[in-house]
């Protein structure tokens, strides 16, 4: 077989391996090894490739935010800044039905301006929203659902991770891409709030049929001020850093934990006992993610050697289908690699495939980037490599929520943001008015 036959092997055998039970990280080394091996000819060579891949993601400087960003978000969690946040906004939404959903995206909203990242969201969340959404009776499903949903704004609100690498990848300024995120991740929050209320009034079998609560969030308006503005101080303090330039990503997480652990320290919530749970959490589920990614690395490096992804490009170049034709086709491969493939790997394998195509054509890059990290976060929500719904089944302590309950809870989520990539590219100044272009 020809190195393009043995990726769509490889690739298929993938599919029914994960859809066979088998766990995802491990379907997706064996199918690399066994891909390279075919096509180099060589155990040896093909065990010596993925261990390089496996140890440059490791070592990557943008590797380093996940740890950071994660402890980051326990922390919040741990001395309460991330309830308090929650509660906030509780008591903002308490009076529409689906209160407690609404209030969920809107502190992941807030909460992604602290981490730029989905899985720190996800895990945070998992253990803050849904035990409280399912105290008040709404159902796990959509519990869940709800947290891996709007888990995604952290990918797209300011700062995002997946920007900062797209800009690298692309020679665009991130201080453009991040006031770019800006509206589209406000639109994305507004989409899914509204698809809350929706579902609470249309679809209660989905949401829950006896929602209760309501009642339970009446704060003061000091104690409104006193849950607030520490978190948004953390916010002020991480993004105000990124923004002048005093702090690169990295170092804004690590200040950004520094800033969590004084807080804690101050409010007398960070115990030592509490710090070495943080520790310990974060230990594991960084280990669950990066077994995740170094796994998905391998994968794209398979596809990459086999040549599945140039061919892909390449019918996508040559196709007499026009600029829509290529943009469109281009946002479904994205999104149908997003179903195997971690974000960052398909950013690597196909956006810089797909400039030499784009710029001919005198697509705005900042639009593009911003089309593209939306396309990209749809397949955190689909399976079955939703990385999103992973993390959330990793950090959930609850046997009864299936890996499959949790991705029926998450698809209308998923829908929405279908809804709103298709706004952005009917309306492309949602993505570029801010900028001036």
């Amino acid at each position: 077989m020809s190195a393009f036959e043995v990726g769509l092997v490889a690739l298929g055998a993938m599919i029914v391996l994960v859809y066979a039970g088998l766990w995802v990280p491990i379907a997706l080394m064996l199918c690399s090894y066994v891909g390279v091996w075919a096509i180099k000819g060589s155990p040896v060579l093909a065990g010596k490739l993925l261990a390089l891949a496996a140890s440059e993601t490791i070592s990557s400087y943008f590797f380093g935010v996940v740890p950071l960003f994660v402890m980051m978000g326990f922390l919040v969690s741990v001395t309460g800044l991330g309830r308090d946040a929650y509660d906030v906004a509780a008591q903002l939404f308490r009076r529409l039905r689906g209160g407690l959903g609404v209030s969920t995206v809107a502190a992941n909203a807030i909460f992604a301006a602290i981490t730029g990242i989905s899985i720190a969201s996800a895990a945070v969340f998992t253990r803050i929203a849904v035990p409280e959404m399912t105290r008040h009776g709404y159902t796990k499903k959509f519990s869940v659902g709800v947290v891996a949903g709007s888990s995604v704004l952290g990918m797209l609100i300011p700062p995002s991770l997946l920007l900062i690498l797209y800009g690298l990848l692309t020679e665009q300024s991130v201080g453009d891409l991040f006031i770019a995120g800006i509206i589209p991740g406000i639109v994305l929050a507004i989409v899914f709030a509204a698809g809350v209320i929706a579902m609470a009034v249309f679809w209660p079998s989905f949401i829950g049929e006896n929602i209760t609560g309501d009642s339970e969030h009446d704060l003061s308006a000091g104690e409104m001020l006193a849950k607030g503005l520490p978190i948004a101080g953390l916010i002020l303090l991480v993004l105000g850093g990124i923004y002048s330039g005093f702090f690169t990503p990295i170092e804004a997480g690590a200040v950004g934990c520094l800033g969590a652990i004084v807080i804690g320290l101050f409010r007398r919530a960070l115990t030592p006992a509490k710090f070495w749970n943080v520790l310990t959490d974060t230990g594991l589920v960084t280990a669950s993610v990066c077994f995740l990614i170094i796994a998905a690395q391998m994968y794209s490096r398979m596809l990459a050697i086999s040549g599945v992804p140039n061919e892909f490009g390449a019918f996508v170049a040559a196709a007499d289908i026009g600029f829509w034709g290529v943009i469109i086709a281009y946002v479904l491969l994205v999104v149908a690699m997003g179903t195997i493939l971690d974000s960052s790997s398909i950013m690597l394998v196909l956006v810089p495939l797909m400039l030499p195509v784009i710029e001919p054509m005198g697509v705005d890059l900042i639009w593009f980037g911003i089309v593209t990290v939306i396309a990209v976060e749809i397949g955190l929500l689909t399976p079955p490599f939703g990385i999103s719904v992973f993390v959330i089944k990793s950090t959930l302590d609850d046997a009864t929520i299936s890996l499959g309950e949790i991705f029926r809870g998450a698809a209308p989520f998923a829908l929405m943001m279908v809804f709103v990539l298709v706004l952005v590219l009917a309306f492309p100044w949602l993505a570029t008015v801010l900028i001036g272009r």
